[in-house]
C-alpha cells in the first residue's frame, strides 16, 4: 500500500508514518518544513497547496491527514484515492463529508477520540433513543503539540456545535459524574464529534465530557470555561502526573459500559490512525464511513498499547 500523510512532522502523524512503514507500507511524509520523516514539501495553506494534494494523491492508495489545517476543500482535492482524516473538530468534519468527490471515500475521525470513541459507542447494545455519555481522561504528564493544546484552549466560552439535545451549550460549563476505573469521575462537557459521527446516524444521544489530570486540574479547566479570557492559562498548565488516557462509553437506559486505556495519547492516536489507513484501502469506494464502519473492537485490542477494560 502507498499512503501519503498530511502533517508527519507532527505529534500523530510521525507515529502513524513509522508504523505504516514498519508494516510494510511505502510512505510518503508530507510536511510544511523540512526534517525527518518528511518526503514532500507540501504546505496546506499556500496558493498552490490543495493543488499539490491532489497530485500527490493521485500516485497513493490512500491519504491520511493528520495536520492541523481544517479545509473542507480537502476531501475534493484528493478525489478517488480514500482520506482518513484525524481532526476532532466536528463542525469540520461535517464540512469534509459533504465537500467529498463523487466515487470517493472518507473515513471520519481516525484515532483516540473521536476515531476508538467512535468504535465504542457504536459497540454498546442501544436503541433509537437512547442516552450514551463518554468519558475522555487524558493526563497531563504528556508534552502535546501546539495544535492539540489549541484545538483545547479553544473550547473555552465556545459553543458545542450541533449539540443532540438542541439549544445551546457551552463547552467545559456543566459537568456529570461517570465511572472509570479509578472510581468515579467529574468530567466537563466537551465538544468532541461523536454525536456528529455515530450518534446521527444510530438515533442515540452522545454528549462527550473530558477530565485533565487530577481533579484539581480538570476544576481549572471548569474555571477557564467560566472565564474565556484565561484560555491562554491551558497551555501554562504544568505537565506533571503521567500520560495514562481512558475512554469509556456508557449507555445510561442499561448501564452497559465499554471502555480502553492506555499511555501516551498522541502516540495512541498516531497507531490508531494507522490502523485505520490500513482497513481503509480495503474499502475504496464505501463513501463517508467512521472507525466503527471499518474496526471492531477486537480490531483495536490489537493496536499496540490499547487495552479493553
Amino acid at each position: 500500500m502507498r499512503a501519503l500523510v498530511l502533517g508527519a512532522r507532527g505529534a500523530v502523524g510521525a507515529v502513524a508514518a513509522d508504523a505504516l512503514r514498519a508494516a510494510g507500507h511505502h510512505v510518503t511524509g508530507a510536511g510544511r518544513t523540512p526534517g525527518p520523516g518528511v518526503d514532500l514539501r507540501l504546505d496546506l495553506r499556500a496558493p498552490d497547496g490543495l493543488a499539490r494534494v491532489r497530485e500527490a494523491a493521485a500516485e497513493h492508495d490512500v491519504v491520511l491527514h493528520a495536520s492541523a489545517v481544517e479545509d473542507p476543500a480537502l476531501a475534493r482535492a484528493v478525489g478517488r484515492t480514500p482520506l482518513v482524516d484525524a481532526s476532532a473538530t466536528g463542525r469540520y468534519l461535517d464540512g469534509l463529508a459533504a465537500a467529498v468527490a463523487p466515487g470517493g471515500t472518507l473515513v471520519l475521525g481516525a484515532g483516540l477520540v473521536p476515531g476508538l470513541s467512535t468504535v465504542l459507542v457504536a459497540s454498546l447494545d442501544a436503541r433509537p433513543g437512547d442516552e450514551i455519555d463518554v468519558a475522555v481522561l487524558l493526563g497531563t504528564g504528556e508534552t502535546h503539540g501546539d495544535a492539540a493544546v489549541a484545538w483545547t484552549a479553544g473550547l473555552a466560552g465556545a459553543a458545542l456545535y450541533d449539540p443532540p439535545e438542541g439549544g445551546t451549550v457551552i463547552n467545559l460549563r456543566s459537568a456529570r459524574v461517570l465511572p472509570t476505573r479509578s472510581g468515579t469521575r467529574r468530567l466537563l462537557r466537551a465538544d468532541f464529534p461523536d454525536h456528529v459521527l455515530v450518534g446521527r446516524a444510530r438515533g442515540v444521544t452522545v454528549r462527550s465530557h473530558l477530565a485533565a489530570g487530577g481533579a484539581a486540574t480538570t476544576a481549572a479547566l471548569a474555571l477557564v470555561g467560566r472565564f474565556p479570557a484565561l484560555r491562554a492559562l491551558v497551555a501554562r498548565m504544568p505537565h506533571v502526573g503521567d500520560d495514562r488516557w481512558e475512554v469509556g462509553a456508557v449507555n445510561r437506559r442499561t448501564g452497559e459500559r465499554v471502555a480502553a486505556h492506555g499511555r501516551g495519547q498522541s502516540a495512541a492516536t498516531g497507531l490508531l490512525a494507522a490502523r485505520a489507513v490500513e482497513a481503509t484501502a480495503a474499502a475504496r469506494g464505501r463513501g463517508v464511513v467512521t472507525s466503527a464502519d471499518l474496526l471492531t473492537l477486537d480490531d483495536v485490542a490489537r493496536v499496540p498499547g490499547v487495552r479493553l477494560g
